[in-house]
């Protein structure tokens, strides 16, 4: 078994409910989003004549390499929604409303698991799973992957 499929089933173990994966699904999208949309404000040089390098794009970088090692084809697509919500993040250039999206991403994940799951994340056995998170959801939609995890 492949390290990425060990990590998928052991964090669909913490996901079983439809209900907690769509609270999952709009929490990571707005942590992530909080996430690049702080991080963007953190300016480290430029990525060409018009557009600055920020903190933001060495985590999607970083991030990205991570997922590599994983499996590339939900590496790829992971990538691509990092730079489609990072994108998103410079339109809006707030870090503000970046902020309260990451607090209500995190809102989101705790309803997940007390309404629908009841029980505790599963960062909180293995931090990794805070990497994981993101994946997971996108092989929900995609189905990239099979990977034995039961779903109520």
């Amino acid at each position: 078994m492949k390290r990425i499929d060990v990590f998928l089933a052991d964090y669909g173990a913490y996901h079983r409910t439809r209900g907690n994966i769509a609270c999952h699904a709009a929490g990571i999208t707005l942590i992530l989003f909080g996430i690049f949309s702080m991080l963007g404000a953190i300016r480290l040089g430029a990525l060409g004549p018009v557009a600055p390098l920020t903190a933001s794009e060495v985590l999607i970088a970083a991030a990205f390499l991570f997922d590599l090692t994983l499996d590339v084809p939900l590496a790829l697509v992971m990538l691509a929604e990092s730079v489609a919500l990072d994108l998103l993040a410079r339109a809006v250039a707030e870090w503000p409303v970046g902020l309260a999206a990451f607090v209500v991403g995190w809102i989101f994940q705790g309803i997940g698991h007390a309404v629908y799951e009841k029980n505790k994340p599963a960062f909180f056995r293995n931090l990794v799973h805070l990497f994981v998170g993101p994946i997971f959801l996108l092989n929900e939609l995609l189905k990239l992957r099979s990977v034995a995890v039961p779903v109520k």
